[in-house]
């Protein structure tokens, strides 16, 4: 009788919710450091996501935007925290790219982080102002061979994804353009909208406000399949470029040697933010494509990126500064 009191009195405590462990290993806000300006694809789905993480640790996840070369200083912040779960870092493809432009960088990221998992899918696009003469990717690249140099095409700074995508799609398509390089997704969609650039390559995220409104308009998305609502905008293998891919995502990683346990739960905040049904309406409205990973699978994913990125960039003839 007594060894089945004691059963009965330990079982509200064996059968707490994860939620409850996971708010026993947070015990401060938790500051989540992102290396894009606001108002990109990583910024809207990091600020949509967040709410819904906090419940599940217990804690305030702090946005902390530090834009600037390449996420390059965002991520060497975060490498030499603390490996206590209470900083941690918005992994991107941008990080995957920066070792095809940079001979040396302050952190390995392969090395330097202990992967959580990915969040969501980002596909790219070729967009241009609506005033240009080129209904699709093939009059594009005609139009920028009959007027060589005289078009300028528009990607966030150097060293990123979208930057490398740029490159690729000049080198590809022997469409000579100029590059014009802007600080944020918001400065860089302004600019095609006015008419400072005819082109730009970056994620369909952002840039689906404007086109909405009218004011830019997509030739292409530069990914295997047509986005889901945008079923009359052709990839870029319908386009006449099959070879041509760049697809983006998001994850979490936070500094290398952070304990397992904080891992978990922070993976397991992902998926839950994720498993919210208007989250993952909402994110496929905004141009993303929810797919979680577990933190093995964003961990071998990650040097597989990194080579993959490379060898776009000997494609594209991008010389490491």
């Amino acid at each position: 009788m007594i060894r089945r009191r004691v059963l009965l009195a330990a079982a509200p405590v064996l059968a707490a919710p994860a939620a409850l462990r996971a708010q026993a290993l947070f015990n401060r806000p938790v500051r989540f450091v992102l290396g894009f300006a606001a108002g990109g694809a990583g910024d809207i789905t990091v600020r949509m996501l967040v709410p819904h993480m906090q419940q599940e640790i217990g804690q305030p996840i702090v946005v902390d935007n530090r834009p600037g070369a390449g996420g390059i200083v965002s991520a060497e912040a975060v490498a030499r925290a603390a490996p206590d779960g209470h900083t941690m870092y918005l992994l991107t493809t941008s990080n995957m790219a920066a070792p095809a432009f940079y001979r040396t960088l302050p952190f390995d990221v392969a090395r330097d982080f202990t992967p959580v998992g990915r969040m969501v899918w980002y596909d790219h696009v070729i967009a241009v102002n609506p005033q240009l003469p080129a209904a699709n990717l093939t009059e594009l690249i005609a139009l920028a061979r009959a007027r060589p140099g005289q078009l300028n095409i528009g990607s966030i700074a150097v060293g990123n994804a979208q930057h490398l995508g740029v490159e690729l799609f000049r080198a590809m398509a022997n469409a000579p353009m100029t590059t014009v390089t802007y600080r944020s997704s918001p400065e860089l969609i302004n600019a095609l909208a006015t008419g400072e650039i005819q082109v730009a390559g970056e994620l369909l995220a952002p840039t689906l406000p404007q086109v909405a409104a009218g004011r830019i308009r997509l030739l292409a998305v530069t990914a295997p399949n047509r986005f889901p609502t945008l079923p009359d905008v052709p990839t870029s293998a319908e386009s006449g470029l099959p070879d041509y891919v760049v697809r983006s995502w998001n994850a979490i990683a936070f500094p290398a040697n952070t304990p397992r346990p904080q891992v978990e739960a922070m993976n397991r905040a992902i998926r839950r933010a994720l498993g919210v049904p208007e989250i993952r309406t909402r994110l496929i409205e905004l141009g993303g494509l929810p797919e979680p990973s577990s933190p093995e699978e964003l961990g071998a994913m990650i040097p597989r990126e990194v080579e993959s990125w490379g060898r776009m960039a000997q494609i594209a003839g991008v010389e490491k500064q």
